[in-house]
């Protein structure tokens, strides 16, 4: 089932959403579209992949996930040339953003679900005529397939729910429109499930508006998501292109780290 939805900001000048985009995205039974077709062990092959995990492979504790993390998420050369790391680099992996009734993204204290969550922050520097662009990746390991697909689901919602977002302080996104692909459908043959976002960005900061890009993947028990956000002389294809090479080089990574070794 491909899912299109679309929404239009209902500010002209007002700074940014991204919040769960930019950092460990959040989870909720009370979403109200799954995408779970797994099961709840987080065990089992999808059959939209060819690769075969290995159960004994598949992060079960606390200190597994952390670990399975700092093989999986993106570092600079992730991106490609010309990427740096942000500071903070790292988010506290103790809290994550969650997505309130206001649609202000709030840190809070990541749900049950999650085993371990991490995000990284990067950008390519300003140069003559362009601005910085600022880029996220995120990597998520909750206890069951069936956590993660509902995480997928919520960000579903959220996009419908609150069409326009604001990050924090000075940085909102709107306009947008998302889409969702499972595994095996058009030319999505990655992950098990994918969301793709593409809306305006706009930062007291870096003006706007901009191009702003997200891609979330889910397989098994992991979600992995990037975000980019553009500025001033930065074209669309270059954001995207940033955000698909992390996007791809991180799914590739989770499958040799869970794969079932012949």
């Amino acid at each position: 089932m491909t899912v299109l939805l679309a929404g239009c900001s209902g500010t002209a000048d007002g700074p940014e959403k991204a919040g769960k985009r930019d950092a460990p995205v959040s989870t909720s039974t009370s979403a109200g579209t799954s995408t779970d077709r797994g099961g709840g062990t987080g065990a089992g092959p999808s059959p939209e992949k060819t690769f075969e995990p290995d159960p004994a492979r598949l992060p079960k504790t606390r200190a597994e996930a952390r670990d399975f993390i700092d093989r999986v998420i993106a570092g600079s050369d992730s991106f490609g040339p010309g990427v740096v790391k942000r500071s903070p680099y790292e988010s506290d992996p103790a809290t994550w953003p969650v997505l309130g009734e206001d649609c202000v993204w709030q840190q809070r204290k990541p749900a049950p679900s999650v085993l371990a969550t991490l995000t990284r922050s990067f950008e390519v520097p300003a140069e003559a005529g362009k601005g910085p662009v600022r880029l996220a990746a995120v990597v998520t390991v909750h206890r069951t397939r069936r956590d993660a697909t509902w995480e997928m689901a919520e960000s579903i919602e959220e996009s419908m729910r609150c069409p326009t977002q604001q990050l924090r302080e000075g940085e909102q996104i709107g306009s947008m429109v998302a889409g969702a692909l499972l595994g095996g459908e058009a030319t999505q043959n990655s992950s098990e499930d994918s969301l793709t976002e593409l809306g305006e960005y706009r930062s007291s900061e870096l003006g706007g508006p901009h191009r702003y890009f997200w891609q979330q993947a889910q397989t098994l028990q992991f979600t992995v998501a990037v975000t980019g956000k553009g500025a001033k002389g930065r074209t669309d294809r270059e954001i995207d292109e940033l955000v698909v090479q992390a996007q791809g080089t991180m799914l590739a990574r989770l499958e040799s780290t869970v794969e079932k070794q012949s």
